[in-house]
């Protein structure tokens, strides 16, 4: 069984809500400074992406 691009994208997708997640998580519960903001910018920046490759299934 190959991976088809479409099965790429969504695995794409996959690992950058989990990614995003994480770095959201890292923001709110491990740093309490101005860097937590960071993270969690950087997190919802991954949800965007996320949401691109989302979007891109079918049409690639």
């Amino acid at each position: 069984m190959g991976m088809n691009k479409n099965t790429v994208l969504a695995w794409a997708t996959f690992i950058m809500i989990f990614v995003g997640l994480a770095l959201i998580a890292l923001g709110a519960f491990r740093y309490d400074d101005v860097a937590g903001w960071g993270f969690a910018s950087v997190g919802i920046g991954f949800f965007a992406i996320a949401w691109v490759f989302n979007a891109l299934k079918g049409r690639v």
